[in-house]
Formats: structure tokens, C-alpha cells, sequence
């Protein structure tokens, strides 16, 4: 509460949006200039900002008159929520629920963000976002669009990743990275061969075989041990040492 500026920022925010909204704007805008130099976030009072909207660090963020933010959304630092023309009216963009913004990110003009997006560092957004989806570089584009289905393979693939000991999202959290997509289709595969087997097995067990299945190792991490801790064998020996 004492050292956080974009709570610093929000807070006089509510206040100067009130204000505004009682038709004291040049009151209002005083206020906001006095908050941009107190946390170096700025912030228009005619803006609108749902709950728990959350700057981290914030220096630099800038958010215009008419942009819209719902609820649970965060911006980094250097964030712009920006217009692109001096016509009336609607100028600045509206970003729905649960949207991410990294930082120095630029997202310009009446432009709708929808639910879940989630915006790469240093994009420039200028169109239109479905929901639930990953925009970067610039111009931005879409690089992934997260539906039910896609969840449910990640959660698979989540699984199988463990079993075999390793993260599979080190690197693909949110940006596509080949090495390791290319990993993420194996496990992909891995899993589908793993059904069909079992699948298998029971058929075959259905029809009277016995499938001795006891040397089939487990799919686990492999445990590394040390050449200390192994235990050498003595010399045997030599009658008449």
C-alpha cells in the first residue's frame, strides 16, 4: 500500500473517474497529472477499469480516455493503450476480461482485445483479438488460439512430460518455440501410442494370450548416480601375497 505504484495509480484513478463522471474534468485532470508524477503511470480519468486490475512496475504505461478495461487484467510496464485519430467518439481500445499485456506492448485504436488474450512484450496491436488468443511482433498476429481441445492435449501432454521427467513448457508458455513444439508433438505421439498399446494388451488378453509385460521399464525420470557411490569390486586374491 506505502510502495507500489500502480496501486498508487489506480487508486487515484477511481477517484479522479468519479470526479470526471460529476463533470469536475478539470479537476480531474489535475489529479491525473499529479498521479503521472507521482508513479510515472498515466492514466486518463474518462477511462473505464474494471476489478482487480493489476500495473506491474508501470512506469511509462499510458491508457487513453475511452479505453475500456475488464476484469483481472494486468499491464507491464510501457503499456499503451492508445487512439489513433482526434475524431470524437470512441478512439481507444476495450479489452475484455483476463487479458495480459507484456511490457511495451502497444494497443491502438477502438479496437476490441476479447476474453484471455494474452499480447507478446513490444507487440503493436491495431485489429482485433478472438478470445483466448497469443499476439506478437509487429504488425501483431496471431500465433495461437487456445480452444478446448488444445487445453485438453496440453493437459495430456502435461502428464506425459512428467512421466518422462522434463517440462515441456520451459519455453512455450506463451510464444512458439520449434525445438519445442517439436517436443510437444512427440509427447503428443508418445501418448497416442501408449493408449493404442494398452488398448491392444486388452484385446489380446480378451482373447486368452498371456503378455508378460514384467520387463517393461517404468516411464519415469532416469536417476543419475554419482561414480561415488558405486561400489567397486576388490581384487581378488593371489595365493601366496
Amino acid at each position: 500500500m506505502t510502495s507500489y505504484p500502480g496501486v498508487h495509480a489506480l487508486l487515484l484513478h477511481r477517484l479522479n473517474h468519479a470526479l470526471w463522471n460529476s463533470g469536475l474534468k478539470w479537476l480531474a485532470r489535475f489529479l491525473s497529472h499529479i498521479a503521472r508524477w507521482l508513479t510515472g503511470i498515466e492514466i486518463h480519468p474518462g477511462a473505464r477499469i474494471g476489478h482487480r486490475f493489476f500495473i506491474d512496475h508501470g512506469m511509462g504505461v499510458v491508457i487513453g480516455e475511452t479505453a475500456e478495461i475488464g476484469d483481472d487484467c494486468t499491464l507491464y510496464h510501457g503499456v499503451t493503450l492508445g487512439g489513433t485519430s482526434w475524431q470524437k467518439g470512441k478512439r481507444h481500445p476495450t479489452l475484455m476480461n483476463n487479458v495480459v499485456v507484456g511490457a511495451g506492448a502497444k494497443v491502438l485504436g477502438p479496437i476490441v482485445v476479447g476474453n484471455g488474450v494474452r499480447i507478446g512484450s513490444n507487440a503493436v496491436i491495431t485489429r482485433d483479438v478472438p478470445d483466448n488468443g497469443t499476439v506478437v511482433g509487429v504488425p501483431g498476429r496471431l500465433v495461437r488460439k487456445h480452444d478446448g481441445n488444445e487445453r485438453r492435449a496440453a493437459e495430456k501432454r502435461h502428464a506425459t512430460a512428467e512421466k518422462l521427467g522434463f517440462d515441456a513448457y520451459g519455453a512455450t508458455r506463451e510464444a512458439p518455440d520449434p525445438v519445442a513444439t517439436a517436443i510437444n508433438r512427440m509427447l503428443d505421439h508418445i501418448h497416442v501410442m501408449d493408449e493404442k498399446m494398452q488398448s491392444m494388451c486388452v484385446a489380446l488378453k480378451q482373447l486368452g494370450t498371456e503378455i508378460d509385460v514384467s520387463n517393461l521399464p517404468d516411464l519415469g525420470p532416469c536417476e543419475i548416480h554419482s561414480s561415488e557411490s558405486s561400489t567397486e569390486a576388490e581384487p581378488e586374491k593371489i595365493e601366496g601375497e
